[in-house]
C-alpha cells in the first residue's frame, strides 16, 4: 500500500542540507526525521549511495522518499505520524532497513535535565553515558553526554565503521547534553564521541561516563549491560545496622593484578576469600579498580571513573567478586582518585576542546609534580559527575568504603607549588574553599544514602576536623590515615635496638593525638615502593631478627588505638620490594619462620576481632590509658586498652633486642591475667620467651595502681594480657 503525495514540501536551504549531510549541524532531529506539515508527514534521512529510500510504517504503508541532494531523501505520509523502518535500495546490492534513529524523542528526561543543570543528580549514571534499553518499545543504545563548548557532536564506532557522518547527535538544552538514540545496537559495541570544537577541528574521546571499556592498551568505550542478581541482602542489612568508625576493622589492601597475576574478578573470588579467612581480615581494600590507560599508574591515573578495568573482566564480574566477599562477611573498600586525571588526549582532558573538567587556570587546573589535570571542584556539573561517582561505586557495585586519594592535594591551592605559582583564596588563604565544599557534598551525601558504609581519607597533613561532622564545619570523612603514627612508628622500628632509647618518643609521640581524629593506622603500598624496600627489609638484624622486628611491630600496630590496614605481602615478610610486574614472593612461604609470621597475622586479627577492648573506643580516649609510656631505657612502653563495658586488655612492648624480666608492671585489677597473644610463640617463629600463658597479679600497688605482676618481657615482641573474672 503506498501512500498519497503531497507535491510541494518545505524548501531546505542549502547550507542546512550540507550540514545535515555532512554531520556537522547541532540540531539534526529538527531536520531528520519526521516532522508535521500541512496534510502529513515529511519523512528525511540521509542514505549517500542509495538508489531507492523507503519508509515503511508500522501499518505496513510505504512512503517512497525523493532525492534531495547531496544523499538527503524525503516524502511525504498522509495521515497521523506513525512508528517506521527504512528500506534502502543500492545498484547491485541487496537492500537494507533498519530503525530511523531519527524518529525518536529525546532519550534523556526533563527531569534529568533539570537535575544536572543544578548539579544534583544523584544517580547521573542512569542519564548520561551508553544504555542498551527500551526506548518508544524499541530496544536500542541511547547515548548522551555533556559537551558544553561543542559546536558540533557524533557518535561513532565498530558498528559505523568509526565513521560518525550519519550519527550526528542533537543538544538538548544550552547546558550542553547532546543525545542519540540508535534503535537495534546493543551490548559490547565500542564507540567513542567526535566532538567538533569551537575552532572547528574535530576529536575523539572516550565516554566520561562508560560503565564499560576496551582493555587497555585500547580506549574506545563499550556499550555496557549488567544481567548480575545480587545474593548479598543479608550482609548490607547487617552493614546497615552498626556504627563502622567503631566496629574492629582490620584492612587488607591489595593490587588486584599483582596479588596472584593472571586471575580476574571471577578467579580471583574463591583464593581470596580463602586467605582473607586464613588471615583473618575484616575488609579488603582495592587500589583503584577504576579504568586507567597505563598499568604502571596501579590505577591512579584514572580515564574512565565510572567503568571497572576490563584488564580483569566484565563489571558484572567484579559484582560477582564483590557478592561473594560479602557473603563470606568480608566488607570492600576501594580507592577512589578525585584530585586529578591524566592528559591523555582521548580522555577527559580538554574534553570538548577546552577545559571542561578541568580548572582553566593552570594554578588551580594542573599538577605540575604529576602531569595531570586538577578538577574545576567549583563548578556545579563537575562536583555532580564526582559525587554522583562516589555513589555509583558504593549502590551499583555495594562497595562498602572509599578511599579517597590524596585529600592533601585537593585541600590546599598551593600543594606542590613555589610562591608566584598558585593564588590565594577569596580570604586570602591557602585553602581550596571549593574543593573543601565537594569534600563535604561527598562525605555528606554518601553518608545519607548509604547506611554503614566508610569514607577514609587519606590526609597527610594537620588539616583541622578531617573526620569531624559537616554540620560542625568539618571535611566529614570517617576515618583518616594515620600518616604521623606511620612514619615515626617505621622511623622508630628502623634504629638498631641498642639505640631505640634515643628516639624512644617516635614510638609515644601518637599516643598525643590519637584521638584527634578517627584514624586508621597505614602500612600501605607507598612504604614497599620507590627504593623503599619491603616491611621485612627495613628491619635491622639478621633475618631473625628482621622477623621479629615485623612480629613486634604488627603487634604494636594492632594495640595501638585506631583502624589498622596493611599491605599484600607484609602478612608473611615479602623480601623483595613490591613491583605491579610481578607477584608477590609466596615461595617465601615454605620457609617455616615465614609461615609463622602469616601464622600470627592471622591470630591477630582473630584476637582482634573477638575483644571490644581493642576497637569499641578506637575513638574515644576513655579507651585507651597508659601503664607506662617512659621506660625508654628498656625500650619498653606498655598500655591498657578499654572496651564500654570496663574490660581491660594490658599491652606489653619489648623493642629491645633481649629478654626483661623480672619486670613488674602495675595493673588495674589483682588477678589471672592470661596471656592472648605472645608474639614471640614458638608457632610463630618465635624464641618461646613468655609467662606460660598467664600472669597473676596481686594486690601490691606499682606506678600508681593498685596492683602489679612481675613478668617476662621476650625479646623483640609484644604481650597481650587480658584479666579473666
Amino acid at each position: 500500500m503506498a501512500a498519497s503525495k503531497q507535491s510541494v514540501l518545505p524548501e531546505l536551504d542549502p547550507g542546512l542540507i550540507a550540514s545535515i549531510v555532512g554531520g556537522y549541524h547541532p540540531q539534526p532531529h529538527s531536520t531528520l526525521g519526521q516532522h508535521s506539515v500541512d496534510g502529513g508527514f515529511v519523512i528525511r534521512a540521509v542514505r549517500p549511495l542509495a538508489q531507492t529510500v523507503t519508509a515503511i510504517q508500522a501499518d505496513g504503508t510505504r512512503v517512497p522518499l525523493e532525492h534531495v541532494e547531496q544523499g538527503l531523501w524525503q516524502g511525504f505520509a498522509a495521515g497521523r505520524g506513525q512508528a517506521y523502518t527504512l528500506e534502502a535500495g543500492y545498484d547491485g546490492a541487496p537492500s537494507w532497513t533498519a530503525e530511523d534513529p531519527y524518529r525518536f524523542v529525546p532519550s534523556v528526561g526533563e527531569v534529568d535535565l533539570y537535575l544536572w543543570g543544578q548539579g544534583r543528580h544523584e544517580q547521573l549514571w542512569d542519564a548520561l553515558g551508553a544504555h542498551y534499553r527500551p526506548h518508544e518499545d524499541v530496544m536500542g543504545t541511547s547515548f548522551s553526554v555533556w559537551a558544553p563548548h561543542a559546536k558540533a557532536l557524533r557518535v561513532l564506532g565498530d558498528f559505523n565503521g568509526w565513521d560518525g557522518h550519519l550519527w550526528s547527535m542533537r543538544r538538548l538544552d544550552d547546558n550542553g547534553v547532546w543525545e542519540l538514540f540508535v534503535p537495534a545496537l546493543g551490548p559490547g559495541s565500542a564507540y567513542k564521541f567526535e566532538i567538533q570544537t569551537q575552532s572547528g577541528e574535530w576529536v575523539q574521546r572516550a565516554d566520561p561516563m562508560a560503565r564499560f571499556t576496551e582493555r587497555p592498551p585500547a580506549t574506545a568505550s563499550v556499550v555496557g549491560e549488567s544481567k548480575y542478581v545480587w545474593s548479598d541482602a543479608a550482609w548490607l542489612t547487617q552493614r546497615a545496622s552498626h556504627n563502622p568508625h567503631n566496629s574492629a576493622t582490620s584492612v587488607y589492601e591489595m593490587h588486584v593484578g599483582s596479588w596472584r597475576p593472571g586471575l580476574g574478578y571471577r578467579e580471583l573470588a574463591d583464593q581470596l576469600i580463602e586467605y582473607l579467612h586464613e588471615t583473618g581480615f575484616t575488609h579488603v581494600e582495592f587500589m583503584p579498580l577504576a579504568e586507567h590507560p597505563f598499568g604502571g599508574s596501579w590505577g591512579y591515573q584514572v580515564t574512565g571513573y565510572y567503568a571497572p578495568s576490563s584488564r580483569f573482566g566484565h563489571p558484572d564480574d567484579l559484582k560477582y567478586l564483590i557478592d561473594r566477599l560479602h557473603q563470606a562477611s568480608i566488607g570492600v573498600i576501594m580507592d577512589w582518585v578525585p584530585g586529578h586525571f591524566p592528559k591523555d588526549e582521548w580522555a577527559l582532558g580538554r574534553f570538548d576542546g577546552q577545559a571542561l573538567y578541568e580548572h582553566a587556570d593552570p594554578r588551580r587546573g594542573e599538577h605540575k609534580d604529576w602531569g595531570t589535570y586538577i578538577f574545576n571542584f567549583g563548578d556545579s556539573q563537575v562536583r555532580n559527575f564526582l559525587v554522583a561517582n562516589a555513589l555509583y561505586w558504593l549502590e551499583e557495585f555495594h562497595i562498602d568504603g572509599l578511599r579517597v586519594d590524596a585529600v592533601a592535594s585537593i585541600l590546599y591551592l598551593d600543594y606542590s607549588r613555589e610562591a608566584g605559582e598558585w593564588e590565594p583564596n577569596i580570604h586570602g588563604g591557602r585553602e581550596n574553599l571549593e574543593a573543601i565544599s565537594f569534600l563535604q557534598e561527598v562525605n555528606a551525601t554518601a553518608y545519607k544514602r548509604n547506611a554503614g558504609v566508610i569514607m577514609v581519607a587519606e590526609e597527610s597533613t594537620s588539616y583541622p576536623g578531617v573526620t569531624h561532622p559537616t554540620s560542625e564545619g568539618g571535611l566529614g570523612f570517617g576515618l583518616k590515615w594515620n600518616m604521623g603514627w606511620m612514619h615515626d612508628s617505621l622511623s622508630y622500628i628502623e634504629e638498631d635496638p641498642m639505640y631505640r632509647s634515643y628516639h624512644h618518643n617516635e614510638i609515644t609521640f601518637s599516643f598525643i593525638y590519637a584521638f584527634s581524629e578517627n584514624f586508621m593506622l597505614p602500612i600501605s603500598h607507598d612504604e614497599v615502593v620507590y627504593g623503599k624496600g619491603s616491611l621485612l627489609a627495613k628491619m635491622p638484624g639478621d633475618q631473625w631478627q628482621k622477623l621479629a622486628n615485623v612480629r613486634a611491630y604488627l603487634t604494636f600496630m594492632w594495640g595501638h588505638p585506631g583502624k589498622q590496614l596493611l599491605f599484600m605481602g607484609s602478612e608473611f615478610g615479602q623480601p623483595s620490594e613490591w613491583s605491579e610486574e610481578r607477584g608477590l614472593d609466596w615461595w617465601i612461604l615454605d620457609q617455616p619462620a615465614h609461615r609463622g609470621l602469616l601464622r600470627l597475622v592471622g591470630q591477630l586479627n582473630r584476637v582482634y576481632r573477638d575483644e571490644p577492648a581493642l576497637w569499641s573506643q578506637d575513638n574515644d580516649p576513655a579507651g585507651f590509658e597508659w601503664i607506662d609510656g617512659g621506660d625508654a631505657e628498656h625500650n619498653v612502653l606498655s598500655f591498657l586498652r578499654w572496651d564500654t563495658d570496663g574490660q581491660p586488655i594490658a599491652v606489653l612492648m619489648n623493642f629491645s633486642g633481649n629478654p626483661v624480666g623480672p619486670y613488674r608492671v602495675g595493673l588495674p585489677y589483682a588477678g589471672d591475667w592470661e596471656e592472648i597473644l605472645n608474639s614471640d610463640a614458638e608457632e610463630f617463629g618465635g624464641s618461646g620467651v613468655g609467662n606460660f600463658g598467664r600472669v597473676v597479679a596481686t594486690d601490691e600497688p606499682w606506678g600508681g595502681r593498685p596492683a602489679s605482676a612481675e613478668i617476662t618481657l621476650p625479646p623483640l615482641a609484644g604481650l597481650w594480657l587480658k584479666l579473666r573474672r
